[in-house]
């Protein structure tokens, strides 16, 4: 989340117009995060998110997602719903741009995990998994093992401007990743983004995930290995280390509800190791082209280098969880 668009009280009420969702009570920018423009707003007493699209979200992808979380809210899993305007449509056009409205999730992102929340996040996004089995839309990942090398030579020249070593570091793992990343593991959606900031907790108990705006069909096991590296990471990002506890308990929480395949295991550290490029490069990339004026919390990529080391140096899955 971030605020590139600004929006003052009356253009907040010119897109309510829209709607059927009553007075406009308050509303406030949401800073955190890279990738759209975000309000917070109440309209007659009630919470909502205001989000327009910006940047990597590409307007013929907007149904996906929509449609997506709507088809989660109808079978009980917990995230934002999608709200329809007075055109029966989830998405709005707005002065050349696209937006949808949400409803908000109580609760909030916790800075830190116990291992307990990453057992709870385990069960959760294994049952997303097993709900999504049924949603007849596809997206493919375009943010996968394909679009890396493009990606890095779009940084290459700049890159070590954030660190000498990264040209010669991304290169090392790409080569890797690219030679060893596996062909044929079980698909479907997934959620592709699951960092601390994008799920909520309430007193401690999960209440939701949010921002499904790179949600694609993938290996589930991806969906893993982006947790590992998102959520499975403790200390300072100069000293960062792996706690094993904390993934054992989402494997297990994950298990409870669908169990890992052998072969799922075998690759679980080429889809940690690419994840964890993933994110370096997509990093590196918002770090070298910030948008002028934007209130926006760029994310610091060089905390992925100790990410990358750990993954490079693991002999298996058993350095991830027994």
């Amino acid at each position: 989340m971030a605020v590139y668009t600004k929006l003052n009280q009356s253009k907040i009420e010119e897109i309510l117009s829209n709607y059927n969702l009553g007075k406009l009570d308050t509303f406030k920018g949401i800073e955190e995060g890279i990738e759209n423009t975000n309000y917070f707003f109440s309209a007659n007493k009630k919470k909502f998110i205001l989000t327009i699209y910006e940047k990597r979200v590409q307007s013929k992808d907007l149904p996906f997602f929509s449609d997506l979380m709507s088809f989660l809210n109808k079978a009980s899993f917990k995230c934002p719903a999608p709200i329809l305007n007075n055109d029966n449509s989830t998405i709005t056009n707005f002065d050349g741009k696209k937006l949808m409205i949400v409803s908000f999730l109580e609760g909030k992102a916790k800075p830190n995990l116990s291992p307990d929340n990453c057992k709870a996040i385990g069960v959760e996004i294994a049952k997303m998994h097993e709900i999504t089995k049924n949603f007849k839309i596809k997206r493919q990942n375009n943010l996968s093992v394909n679009s890396w090398r493009n990606l890095f030579n779009s940084v290459k020249d700049q890159c070590s401007k954030l660190n000498e070593d990264l040209p010669k570091l991304i290169e090392e793992n790409l080569i890797s990743v690219e030679k060893n990343w596996p062909k044929d593991l079980p698909k479907g959606i997934i959620h592709a983004d699951l960092f601390n900031d994008n799920i909520f907790f309430n007193k401690d108990k999960f209440s939701g995930i949010i921002d499904f705006y790179f949600s694609c069909e993938d290996f589930f096991a991806f969906e893993i290995a982006i947790c590992f590296n998102a959520l499975c990471f403790d200390g300072i990002k100069e000293n960062l280390s792996f706690n094993v506890t904390k993934a054992k308990n989402f494997i297990e929480g994950y298990s409870s509800v669908r169990k890992l395949s052998n072969i799922e295991k075998q690759n679980i550290k080429v889809l940690s190791q690419g994840a964890a490029l993933r994110f370096l490069l997509t990093r590196v990339f918002d770090a070298l082209n910030t948008v002028e004026g934007a209130i926006v919390k760029v994310k610091d990529p060089i905390e992925y280098l100790k990410r990358l080391e750990f993954h490079k140096n693991a002999k298996n899955h058993e350095d991830y969880f027994f």
